[in-house]
């Protein structure tokens, strides 16, 4: 089994790198001359998924021209939250409610992916068909993030995720997720974290473990740092 359908979330205000953000979209800035969207998707046509789905809102129009004008492989369709912005929960399920697929793997833009994160993505994917789960989180050692303040988002403890007072793993940005996961939410405006939280009460959120290298653009000083070498 594979996947086929992918979602970059694309529609936040990437306030902590203003005054950048300020008159360009985050998924639009570039590092190592190519921006960050074209480098998520570059990644995505490589593990040769040709459906993409990209959700906007802040400077949407920006995405919506460089999308339209880009000669990219893949089949991308550009979907707006709306009058309001809908957060990550209520910007993937939009995502998902144009969709028939079951099964999406989700990217964020804003972490540097290279061509080593494909192997990592393909042993996740091969992971989830053969445990039959509904969602599985790319995470990393804090450790091997570039950027040393993260404190970690979870513990991972034989493929199962929890909080607890001390975590020593990152969310590096990618997730595959079952629409199902979404079939009791009521709200359009959410965040991901109400499904990861309820996930983690019954026990049923996975993680699989990244060895390679965490770069994530979280702010102006990363940026800098960044572009430096």
């Amino acid at each position: 089994m594979k996947i086929n359908t992918a979602l970059i979330l694309c529609a936040g205000y990437g306030k902590r790198l203003q005054p950048l953000t300020l008159r360009t979209p985050k998924p639009l800035i570039k590092i190592n001359n190519i921006n960050l969207l074209e480098n998520t998707i570059k990644l995505l046509e490589k593990f040769k998924i040709s459906n993409i789905k990209i959700n906007v809102y802040y400077l949407q129009d920006q995405i919506i021209d460089f999308i339209s004008k880009h000669k990219l492989k893949s089949i991308i369709e550009v979907i707006k939250d709306g009058d309001k912005i809908l957060d990550t929960g209520g910007g993937i399920l939009n995502l998902i409610k144009s969709s028939n697929e079951n099964d999406f793997l989700i990217l964020n833009p804003d972490t540097i992916w290279n061509l080593n994160h494909l192997n990592t993505i393909q042993n996740m994917t091969e992971f989830y068909f053969e445990k039959k789960i509904k969602n599985l989180l790319m995470v990393v050692n804090k450790k091997k993030s570039f950027d040393n303040r993260f404190k970690g988002d979870f513990e991972l403890n034989k493929n199962k995720l929890s909080k607890e007072k001390e975590n020593n793993y990152i969310y590096t940005g990618c997730q595959i997720i079952n629409r199902n996961l979404f079939n009791d939410i009521q709200i359009d405006s959410f965040s991901i974290n109400k499904i990861w939280n309820n996930q983690i009460i019954n026990k049923s959120l996975y993680g699989f473990e990244s060895l390679d290298n965490f770069v994530h653009l979280t702010d102006l000083e990363i940026y800098k740092r960044l572009i430096k070498e």
